[in-house]
């Protein structure tokens, strides 16, 4: 599972960097196609890890500065406009109603107008927010795939796709949330100062009453935001463990219904969910307990201006306009405050959310470039020297393994299950780094080359190949997706394919289901070895490419592959007798190391490990025979 999804995210490489011809293609060489292309991120992560996780995310809210200062423009100036409404209530009840020295008309019109120019002022800068946290969000995503389709194998052996799923979704939505809504929401809080500095112009030792609560608002939001923070982070790695039970049942489904486990995972589930359950509990006690204070406290300082405001009307040292405009005032002052509550909660998620992103986006992959690597077309001379290697998990696969694969030679890998067989493709397309030793391609080494050009002309078809929820052309022309039709054809027919795809209801354009698995085993093995023929690489790697496929058709691909491999340098990982019959050298691996190395009939004749290891092949194949029959 695992290295099918680091391979899927290897292929997705080159639909994401520019694509350029294979001047060394042997097929037709249409032109070259414009590929459609997002706009890459107009900023990034700042990668300083001394800096808060606020500062770091800085950079991507600045470039969508206009955007973002146009809708805090707009909503300062929707502020202005709302806090002139309780001013001209208290205006007309004063002068129209109280004194009767002016008309009531001219206050409603007033009051109607402000009403109108506030309620379209607010739709625009609603407006630009959503288009700013929609950039962020973009940004936020492409960033955070743009750096998962550089980590390496290695990577994807230690951490879960679950997790990284919740990290891609879920995480960036709460940071998205507080970059763009934060800021308004620190605007909309601007009000209190806007009706504070009106308030003491109509008369201040009220303004003093009326704002006597916001201190202790200031306090309960410092200690409601450290109560959160620890409950967010819980919230988001729970969801992340859910996420990963999923992703795991829903890929291995068929496993999961062939041994009847469906129960066990829906308790595994269901345990899962539970701890979620319990965080989101713990979140909700914090909030129930918080909120209604934050939240009600504003109204307390409605009873404080009616018993002192009403004291002062009954001395006479204000007017009723003024008692009706303050009121107006500290329920305006409510929403923001209420809102400075949320936006305390989205700050504590936001964090926590920020750092589980940051985490993936410090990690360093451990497959890096030289500031000026090579890009070049190989002849495709292949030599390890030395070569040991072992696997993030500690399993050692090579120990000083030397092999020598001339250019256009053909050579099968043999050797037990576990020898290292498998490793020496993805050490030569560099999936991983050697742990000692050197791999050279045409006498440089390979961490000398471009990671791109490198493996555009080194093709693998593994054991078993990932195919997409596209249709068989698009998924045979992954490699190139402006082939012709005519190549993609013949590639599928030096594969064996063809046959069966014009079988298939509408043939080439046949959109096959999840990870092909509406296709056979040796049908999706088939159409994987199209793929890498297509791209013509000059080295390829079939790692048991035929295993699924039965003799009679295994017999024909390879009578195709015969011509197909004259002058490319192939190495065969071979676990069939038939397959060693396609190449020029044997070698066999034993324990991490060349054992011996000749042809099929020099290493029966003196090699008695080498016929041990065919009498188990031997055993293998027919029992996988019988299965595809089967």
């Amino acid at each position: 599972m695992v290295e099918g999804r680091a391979y899927t995210l290897g292929c997705l490489t080159r639909v994401w960097r520019p694509l350029r011809p294979h001047p060394w293609s042997v097929m037709s060489a249409p032109a070259q196609s414009a590929f459609p292309r997002y706009p890459a991120p107009k900023s990034t992560i700042d990668p300083d890890q001394s800096r808060s996780w606020l500062r770091r995310a800085l950079p991507v809210v600045l470039a969508h500065r206009r955007l973002l200062l146009t809708s805090l423009g707009l909503s300062l100036v929707g502020l202005l406009v709302q806090v002139q409404i309780p001013n001209v209530m208290r205006l007309g009840i004063d002068d129209a109603l109280t004194a009767r020295t002016a008309s009531l008309t001219g206050y409603v019109w007033w009051l109607a107008g402000l009403a109108v120019a506030a309620g379209v002022v607010n739709y625009l800068a609603r407006r630009y927010l959503l288009r700013t946290a929609y950039e962020i969000e973009y940004d936020l995503r492409n960033i955070m795939y743009s750096h998962l389709i550089r980590m390496p194998f290695g990577f994807y052996d230690r951490v879960q796709t679950g997790e990284l799923m919740s990290r891609s979704s879920s995480d960036i939505r709460a940071v998205q949330m507080y970059l763009a809504f934060g800021p308004s929401i620190l605007v909309q809080c601007l009000i209190a100062v806007f009706a504070f500095a009106l308030m003491v112009s109509i008369d201040p030792l009220l303004a003093v009453v009326a704002m006597a609560t916001m201190p202790v608002i200031a306090l309960l939001g410092v200690w409601m935001r450290r109560a959160i923070f620890p409950v967010s982070w819980l919230i988001q790695s729970r969801l992340a463990q859910v996420a990963t039970v999923v992703d795991e049942n829903i890929n291995g489904v068929r496993i999961v219904k062939a041994f009847a486990g469906e129960q066990r995972q829906v308790s595994l589930l269901a345990s899962a969910a539970d701890r979620v359950r319990w965080a989101y509990r713990r979140d909700a006690w914090i909030r129930s307990r918080w909120s209604p204070t934050l939240e009600n406290l504003p109204r307390l300082g409605l009873a404080l201006v009616l018993l002192c405001g009403g004291w002062m009307v009954i001395e006479g040292r204000t007017s009723v306009g003024a008692i009706v405009a303050f009121n107006s005032y500290v329920l305006m002052l409510q929403p923001p405050f209420r809102m400075l509550g949320m936006m305390i909660m989205m700050g504590q998620r936001a964090a926590a959310s920020a750092q589980r992103i940051y985490e993936v986006l410090d990690t360093r992959s451990e497959i890096t470039e030289r500031a000026d690597p090579v890009r070049t077309r190989i002849r495709g001379e292949v030599e390890f020297d030395g070569v040991e290697f072992a696997y993030p998990d500690g399993t050692v696969a090579l120990r000083g393994l030397d092999l020598h694969v001339p250019v256009g030679t053909t050579v099968a890998v043999v050797g037990r299950t576990g020898s290292g067989k498998s490793t020496v493709g993805r050490l030569l397309a560099r999936y991983y780094d050697t742990t000692a030793g050197a791999v050279r391609v045409d006498g440089r080494d390979v961490r000398e080359y471009a990671l791109d050009s490198l493996r555009d002309q080194i093709g693998i078809v593994p054991d078993e190949p990932f195919l997409f929820s596209l249709s068989i052309r698009d998924n045979i022309a992954f490699g190139r997706p402006d082939a012709e039709l005519a190549d993609v054809v013949a590639a599928a027919e030096a594969a064996g394919a063809d046959g069966f795809v014009r079988a298939l209801p509408e043939g080439y354009d046949t959109v096959i289901g999840e990870r092909g698995y509406t296709l056979s085993g040796g049908q999706r093995q088939r159409v994987a070895i199209a793929r890498a023929l297509l791209v013509n690489p000059p080295v390829l790697v079939l790692d048991d490419a035929t295993s699924a496929v039965d003799v009679h058709v295994e017999q024909r691909i390879h009578a195709a592959l015969r011509d197909l491999l004259q002058d490319r340098t192939t190495i065969i990982v071979a676990h069939r007798l038939s397959t060693i019959a396609l190449a020029d050298t044997v070698v066999l691996i034993d324990d991490g190391r060349v054992a011996a190395q000749g042809t099929h009939g020099e290493l029966l004749a003196g090699e008695p490990r080498y016929r041990d290891v065919l009498a188990t092949m031997h055993t293998t194949a027919a029992h996988m025979d019988e299965q595809v029959v089967a």
